[in-house]
């Protein structure tokens, strides 16, 4: 009589959770990091400076370990209160972050101390892995070069990106999952209506206009078909509305476009978009206007 097959009593490899800060200076590859490391296109993306303002929140889930990936505002010198709150929110998510990534572009290496860049009294508590981005504008010999005091990656060709998740993944805690394994992000749609607006005003209009537009949603029926969602664009002066509005309407009309790609893109469904224009001077100076922009302001700050 053949004896039945041993059985596999050997329990399952405890899960590991943390929170992961994609930190640095602005504009090196921060938003485009984080879409390559959970595989969809959730940051918003621009090549010029400081598009990020409030954090993003990515999720990749493999095996036993859950990877919450933080693309934090860039590191700036702040030259008003809505950068002062950008690199607030920075340094804040830096502080709480169970490992930092410490982004610097490879052919700007080697890259300067966080803490240095950073302006802290003193190095963060959580470790910091420092990744070299755009690693496919330098050479193979560069490349191994940068690669014996951390990660060259490209988000372009995808390099690195397997080498440093299993970096990553050695050091987060062992921790129970804090999100469903399907889910790919934390924040509510409502948000993303507002990024991709803004990506849109990154991508159509001049160095000016983006910095003064945000964007606000007044009205989301999800349950609807097509999705209806009705949004007030702000910019700070009467001639930047002119600008966004464009001739005839054309450049308006572009940019709801290109967000509602991208919304349907999200939520798998079609969208209707409703777009209206107001002007809110020096709102990125106020308190109050940040406050209802999702910025809270602190008490200190004048």
């Amino acid at each position: 009589m053949t004896s039945p097959a041993p059985q596999d009593t050997a329990d399952p490899a405890p899960q590991r959770c943390g929170h992961i800060a994609l930190a640095g200076r602005p504009n090196v590859g921060k938003s485009s990091l984080l879409n390559a490391l959970i595989g969809s296109r959730l940051a918003m993306v621009s090549p010029k400076p400081q598009a990020t303002r409030l954090p993003v929140t990515g999720l990749r889930t493999e095996g036993n370990v859950q990877y919450v990936f933080h693309d934090l505002p860039g590191l700036l010198d702040p030259g008003y209160l809505l950068q002062e709150r950008l690199r607030a929110l920075a340094l804040d998510g830096v502080q709480r972050a169970d490992l930092i990534l410490h982004l610097h572009p490879a052919p700007d290496a080697p890259a300067p101390d966080l803490t240095l860049v950073a302006g802290m009294p003193a190095p963060p508590a959580a470790p910091v892995l420092t990744v070299y981005t755009k690693s496919d504008l330098v050479s193979p010999e560069r490349i191994a070069g940068l690669a014996q005091d951390g990660f060259p990656v490209s988000t372009t060709t995808d390099s690195g990106l397997v080498p440093l998740l299993a970096a990553i993944a050695q050091r987060l805690p062992l921790r129970p999952f804090e999100y469903d394994p399907d889910d790919l992000g934390t924040q509510p749609v409502r948000f993303f209506v507002v990024e991709y607006l803004r990506e849109a005003a990154f991508e159509l209009l001049g160095d000016e206009v983006p910095y003064a537009f945000t964007a606000e949603v007044d009205e989301f029926r999800e349950s609807s078909d097509p999705v209806y969602i009705r949004a007030t664009l702000f910019v700070e002066r009467k001639t930047q509305k002119g600008i966004l509005i464009g001739d005839r309407g054309r450049t308006i009309k572009e940019l709801g476009r290109l967000s509602r790609i991208r919304l349907e893109e999200l939520l798998g469904q079609r969208v209707y978009l409703e777009t209206w224009v107001k002007v809110l001077p020096k709102w990125r100076r106020s308190p109050a206007a940040l406050a209802r922009f999702g910025f809270p302001v602190d008490t200190k700050e004048s």
